[in-house]
């Protein structure tokens, strides 16, 4: 079977992820549903070994270490230059293998519809920004969206390490470098550390991964570099919670007080399956003020959704109000919205409230006869929040 032939195929047909196993079709993840790939033959061991050989020839080493191991990461790009993400690994004694798109035009963040707070975000200029989710959530996209506009609005050095490298930035206004584990450098720790030798304005980490790392970044962070990273955490209080765990009891207050002084954010999304075919991310937004930098430094993590929904001055937004603000629009049914919100009950509550508030304003314009708006009508999750909420209190950006 034809490696390049498969997966322009599957492209093709819309898939995200290609998963190849022993005795099944190549199987295709579309919208986030699995199925065999129409009209393919049903894949044999030899298959799946030559498959293997042809996906991790980048990385003969990695292929090495493999058959040691079972495990690989690598990445590979077709003759027609469309790039995958690759991940080999043994099951019942056979290979499977799992390969990830990675479209070649990266987006922006109007092509993601992402709020403006993850915009605010990237301009930051130094710091610790943390994208989080499950796997398969959009964080990688995510972060090369903010690569791409840190890339075209400034003129600077981004340096990214990367496990493998999926997206490639070109040289815009910034100068980039995109190092490898395993093939430009040996561990995430000991590139981040030599990072901080190569002039760097922005690092790119892809991923949070102990202790040793945790460290490195929030040095890079406080030494005036903007570090963006990853982590697979599904809110803003556990990423906060999950980054001083990476540490031994005696050095968390330390962590906390470092954390509350160069965390500027926290990004945390789910993917969810639109209305009319494709997805899109619903969206988790925190900005860091004085009043979470307060939270964090003082261990009441729980406290922090109720600042992100009181922090909308900051172009914060919790979870709930992008699912309302996804139904309202009309891209994201009620009923999937309503099964990844944190509280269903009150999401429906508030999501019906939304509702209300719509159609009044719509009865409003109508009774005017003309399209002005009612300045009195709620004119999203956001207006019906601040019309049911007490006043906010304003605080000023930490950093």
């Amino acid at each position: 079977m034809n490696l390049d032939e498969l997966l322009g195929r599957a492209v093709a047909a819309g898939a995200s992820d290609i998963h190849l196993k022993v005795n099944q079709p190549p199987m295709l993840r579309v919208d986030g549903a699995i199925a065999p790939l129409e009209g393919a033959p049903t894949l044999t061991s030899d298959d799946l070994n030559a498959l293997l050989q042809v996906a991790g020839s980048a990385a003969p080493h990695r292929l090495a270490t493999f058959r040691e191991t079972g495990e690989l990461d690598a990445s590979y790009e077709t003759a027609q230059e469309t790039r995958f993400r690759v991940n080999g690994f043994r099951q019942r004694g056979q290979v499977s293998i799992a390969m990830r798109f990675i479209p070649r035009t990266i987006p922006s963040f109007e092509d993601l519809h992402m709020p403006p707070g993850i915009r605010r975000l990237a301009e930051m200029h130094h710091g610790l920004v943390l994208v989080t989710g499950a796997t398969g959530a959009g964080k990688s996209t995510t972060l090369a969206a903010m690569v791409r506009h840190i890339n075209k609005t400034r003129s600077e050095h981004i340096v990214t390490i990367e496990d493998p490298i999926e997206v490639i930035h070109p040289d815009e206004n910034c100068i980039v470098n995109q190092r490898e584990i395993g093939i430009d450098t040996g561990s995430f720790s000991e590139a981040l550390r030599r990072a901080l030798r190569q002039d760097p304005d922005t690092i790119l980490i892809g991923e949070l991964r102990d202790s040793e790392t945790a460290t490195t970044a929030l040095q890079a962070a406080e030494s005036g570099h903007l570090v963006l990273s990853t982590m697979h955490t599904v809110d803003s209080s556990e990423t906060i919670g999950r980054m001083i765990e990476f540490f031994p009891a005696d050095k968390q207050p330390m962590i906390r007080s470092i954390l509350a002084g160069v965390l500027r954010g926290v990004i945390s999304q789910r993917l969810l399956p639109r209305k009319n075919g494709g997805r899109i991310a619903a969206v988790e937004v925190m900005v860091t003020n004085e009043r979470i930098a307060d939270l964090i430094r003082d261990a009441l993590p729980e406290d922090i959704p109720t600042a992100i929904d009181e922090g909308s001055f900051y172009e914060m937004q919790t979870l709930s109000k992008a699912l309302i603000d996804l139904v309202l629009a009309g891209m994201v049914e009620r009923e999937v919205a309503a099964g990844v919100a944190p509280n269903k009950h009150d999401f429906m509550i508030a999501l019906t409230q939304a509702e209300k508030a719509r159609a009044a304003r719509g009865m409003n314009q109508h009774a005017n006869g003309d399209s002005q708006e009612n300045p009195m009508a709620p004119r999203s999750a956001d207006d019906v929040e601040e019309a049911q909420a007490p006043p906010l209190r304003l605080l000023s950006e930490a950093g």
